[in-house]
């Protein structure tokens, strides 16, 4: 399924905790997105009918309670896009964006009170409880 990330993985052995961490997400131009946010975004994509040109796009926008704000939805690629396909999903990420979110993983949780996308962003000095919002 994921042989890319898999060989990615072999170059890094000297960061112990951070290969185990490495190795739960598939990787696209410095950002990550967990097995279980991968399986959403393809089963979101194919809920909505779109084409094999449509892909997840991650962005930073100003606002929210922290500052910037993460916003996902699909897209067509674009100039100045970083893009990536892992497992058969398209990602991308313009490039205003990824300096504020390179390293970010992206996961999906489930739970009764606040379920959804979660990131875990190492470049945020301040997060938000609603999972959405930063500060750089």
């Amino acid at each position: 399924m994921s042989q890319e990330v898999q060989h990615d993985h072999e170059h890094g052995h000297e960061h112990g905790n951070e290969g185990a961490r490495d190795n739960a997400a598939a990787s696209a131009q410095g950002i990550n997105l967990t097995p279980k946010a991968l399986e959403m975004v393809k089963q979101m994509h194919t809920k909505e009918g779109l084409g094999v040109e449509q892909g997840l796009r991650i962005s930073v926008v100003g606002g929210g309670c922290s500052g910037f704000q993460y916003s996902l939805s699909f897209d067509v690629e674009k100039e100045g896009d970083t893009a990536q396909e892992i497992d058969g999903a398209k990602i991308f990420v313009d490039e205003i964006s990824l300096p504020y979110i390179a390293g970010t993983t992206l996961d999906y949780v489930e739970g009764l009170h606040a379920g959804g996308f979660r990131f875990d962003n190492p470049r945020a000095s301040r997060t938000c409880g609603c999972g959405s919002s930063f500060s750089a």
